[in-house]
């Protein structure tokens, strides 16, 4: 058992039966009343964030986890199939806990977390920006840069994202997996 003092970004900790990592905390000790942690937590099942306060001292079930590199390989109708990048051993995982599955391409590097204990795959991580080739997207418009306009641009994955006017067919861009939005150009 560990308590809210071992509390750090990325900790892993059993929280409502379920496993939730810390995304950020706070110790705040106010004036009158006893110290407390603020916390926000993110569900590794659903991918709900949710806040939390413990008190100061609060005993919490910490998890252990591993982080094993994968590469994607194909998806079909069962779901999509990864190869660990050392021992070659090839697992498959449902959509659900990838966070990006419209952003996977043929051969990218993931991040699959592991629950240490159980050995089940608890989230599949993509890096947080990929480069992928747009293969439609309507041409701009010369001049008609007067605001922060965008369009939609269709990438080599079939995910469509918005970018902005000077973006044209065949460009490759960096998207943010996080929020799968347009980050920049890359020549």
């Amino acid at each position: 058992m560990a308590s809210t003092a071992d509390f750090r970004n990325g900790l892993v900790i059993e929280f409502n039966n379920d496993l939730c990592t810390i995304v950020e905390f706070q110790h705040v000790k106010p004036g009158k009343g006893a110290a407390f942690v603020r916390t926000k937590l993110k569900s590794l099942t659903t991918g709900k964030v949710l806040q939390n306060t413990f008190p100061a001292g609060a005993k919490i079930q910490i998890t252990r986890v591993e982080r094993r590199p994968y590469q994607f390989l194909y998806k079909d109708d069962t779901g999509y199939h990864f190869m660990h990048t050392e021992s070659y051993e090839q697992m498959q995982l449902n959509e659900e806990i990838i966070n990006a599955p419209q952003l996977m391409k043929d051969g990218q590097e993931v991040e699959v977390l592991f629950h240490a204990d159980t050995e089940t795959p608890l989230n599949c991580e993509l890096p947080s920006y990929v480069e992928l080739e747009v293969t439609y997207t309507e041409p701009g418009m010369r001049g008609d840069t007067a605001t922060n306009t965008l369009k939609p641009a269709t990438l080599e994955t079939g995910a469509i994202v918005q970018v902005p006017l000077f973006v044209n067919a065949g460009d490759r861009i960096r998207v943010d997996t996080r929020t799968n939005e347009y980050g920049e150009r890359v020549k």
